[in-house]
């Protein structure tokens, strides 16, 4: 096993001595400007398009955008089979350029530990002082800010994010919807979803601030990839933090998702720990939240949804003939360029836990036949096999249905597997009942299907 060291520069001439905690560690170093000292890996794209909204984030913002930027970069170019004695947990030390590095270094103790729930690795972070010549990063509008924004709301191109922007401007508000992508299929159901809803509810009412970054082996050579990419989430609040700061007051971030994903129980053991996704986690929201009232950014992160299904958010939709209409192009699978493996394009698997939750959300709430294109059609026309991707989560979903029914109270017990819900001690049999219902509603789905060891075959 290894450990990595990624370096933060800004600018060739960059050169302030860095002293590496772990001396024996593969060090990369990471310039963030390019020739022309222009702040590059998306990050200036972000800023150009707050400044042509007349919006100017703080500076301390920005460094958490640089910080989010070089999680993504460690998380995604370390493989976890090369460099794990456990096949998961990685070492990446991260040493970042910041406008206050005392108060960023004080916030260490409460950053590791963050970063080290939603990955899953051991995370050591150093901030040292940008170079007085990159003090100020923020660009200056030429223009002044866009009147009437009420709110900041994550737009990922998926199910719940698009019932989250639809219930927003169906009620009146004007949000600033923050995306981010990497991968062409994201950034297709973000641009589709986006103009439907310019096209629906007037071109005027929709700002965003839609950002690619990431860092392939042409950015940053390992010479290794990963892709599970429990980080993602942290770039994805800090890129909405970035353009809530802008806002000039405390400001609210919408971060729509269902009650059941958020909490992402594990259905079986093997999937306790990182190997679940935590983005939108009771105890990451309030993490980020105390790690950006520490720093002085005036944001209230909040998912609304939380107590709710995802079939609930769907049958509950503000819009709901609209929703109808665009539903089939937001896209909610883990992984939809696995459908190339059968010669088709990119599309719902139909079969990973997003995908089952999706379709039992459009079964109970859509009030019309499910419209989205899925490799595997039918769950019931064939015996699927547990010993393969098709059958694996359908079976672990059935077994913990049949738990549930059994004995409804060991919802109870089971919210609290992913993590702590310390931070919000009322809303713990909230959790537990939109945990037990979202189960079920899924076990609707899954009557009549039929998975067992070798299938078919």
């Amino acid at each position: 096993m290894r450990r990595f060291s990624f370096i933060g520069r800004l600018g060739s001439d960059d050169r302030a001595a860095v002293r590496l905690v772990e001396s024996e560690s593969a060090v990369y170093e990471i310039d963030f400007l390019d020739g022309e000292r222009r702040i590059g890996f998306g990050i200036g794209q972000a800023l150009d398009q707050l400044a042509s909204l007349g919006l100017r984030p703080t500076e301390r913002a920005i460094d958490l955008v640089l910080l989010a930027a070089m999680v993504n970069a460690g998380d995604t170019r370390v493989s976890r089979s090369n460099n794990a004695q456990d096949g998961w947990t990685r070492e990446i030390d991260l040493y970042v350029p910041v406008s206050a590095a005392r108060a960023w270094n004080e916030q260490r103790q409460h950053i590791e530990p963050l970063l080290k729930f939603l990955t899953g690795d051991r995370w050591r972070v150093f901030f040292r002082k940008r170079p007085d010549r990159t003090g100020t990063l923020a660009i200056e509008p030429k223009r002044l800010a866009i009147n009437g924004l009420t709110e900041v709301s994550l737009l990922s191109g998926g199910l719940d994010s698009l019932v989250g922007a639809v219930d927003l401007l169906a009620n009146g508000k004007r949000p600033l919807f923050v995306s981010h992508y990497w991968d062409s299929e994201t950034a297709k159901a973000q641009d589709y979803l986006l103009r439907a809803l310019g096209k629906h509810y007037s071109q005027d009412k929709i700002k965003r601030l839609r950002v690619r970054l990431g860092f392939d082996r042409h950015r940053l050579n390992t010479g290794e990839t990963e892709t599970t990419q429990r980080g993602r989430s942290f770039l994805f609040y800090a890129l909405a933090a970035l353009a809530a700061s802008a806002f000039d007051r405390p400001t609210v971030v919408n971060i729509p998702e269902n009650g059941l994903i958020a909490l992402n129980v594990p259905l079986d053991p093997l999937r306790i720990g990182a190997l679940s996704t935590r983005t939108a986690h009771p105890h990451v929201i309030m993490s980020m939240e105390r790690l950006t009232d520490a720093l002085g950014l005036s944001v209230d992160f909040s998912n609304p949804y939380r107590h709710k299904t995802k079939g609930e958010m769907v049958s509950g939709c503000a819009d709901g003939a609209f929703l109808r209409e665009v539903v089939g192009s937001s896209m909610s699978c883990s992984s939809p360029a696995k459908a190339r493996y059968k010669g088709l394009s990119p599309q719902h698997c139909g079969y990973c836990v997003p995908c089952l939750i999706r379709r039992a959300s459009l079964r109970v709430g859509l009030g019309v036949k499910d419209p989205t294109k899925y490799t595997v059609e039918s769950l019931h026309a064939q015996i699927l096999a547990t010993d393969r991707v098709e059958g694996e989560h359908v079976r672990s979903f059935q077994l913990m249905v049949k738990r549930i029914r059994n004995a409804p109270e060991l919802a109870k017990i089971f919210v609290h597997k992913p993590g702590p819900l310390i931070d919000a001690p009322n809303e713990i049999p909230d959790y537990a009942d939109v945990f037990r219902r979202g189960i079920l509603e899924v076990g609707k789905l899954l009557q009549g299907v039929t998975a067992k060891p070798g299938g078919s075959q």
